[in-house]
């Protein structure tokens, strides 16, 4: 186990409208400093499929996919004692701070992706945002129960309001 703070901003702008949470970046994203860069990992994925697009390759391609279409990108978890990129692992677990996005977005929706995202989003950010969010299956690929077909399936209805 290692104590780790979250290596690097949030992604978003006053447009965005649906704020997507993680749990906290695997060893990875650390390592490259920005969200979901485990090549596993669906997310990005089954962004661009939800969305129409391309499947964007760099940090700069990933960033203007989901500022097209007004989206934020962050994490619950500000730093925890972690082992490896295991969110199962996660504890002493202190959270992000949602304040500056809500204030400055106009953000309608808040989705989590995945159960642990969900679990600590309900017990550290809930009770201060006073908002639900909805939970998506996880793209992580420890999640091999749900095939890339039904997670983009399923992440569709991000888009519904």
């Amino acid at each position: 186990m290692v104590h780790v703070e979250h290596p690097f901003p949030p992604l978003y702008d006053e447009a965005s409208e649906i704020l997507i949470l993680g749990s906290f970046p695997s060893v990875k994203s650390r390592e490259q400093q920005f969200f979901y860069g485990h090549p596993q990992n669906r997310f990005w994925r089954v962004m661009a499929a939800v969305l129409g697009e391309d499947v964007p390759n760099t940090i700069l391609e990933k960033k203007a996919m989901l500022r097209r279409h007004h989206m934020a990108l962050w994490d619950v978890v500000h730093s925890c004692d972690i082992k490896g990129s295991s969110d199962a692992s996660i504890s002493d677990v202190v959270a992000n701070d949602l304040t500056p996005i809500l204030e400055e977005a106009r953000i309608r929706k808040i989705v989590v992706n995945g159960k642990t995202a969900e679990k600590y989003y309900q017990k550290y950010l809930e009770p201060m945002t006073k908002r639900k969010a909805v939970c998506m299956p996880s793209t992580s690929p420890a999640n091999a129960a749900w095939s890339l077909e039904r997670l983009v399936k399923e992440w569709a209805r991000i888009m519904e309001d």
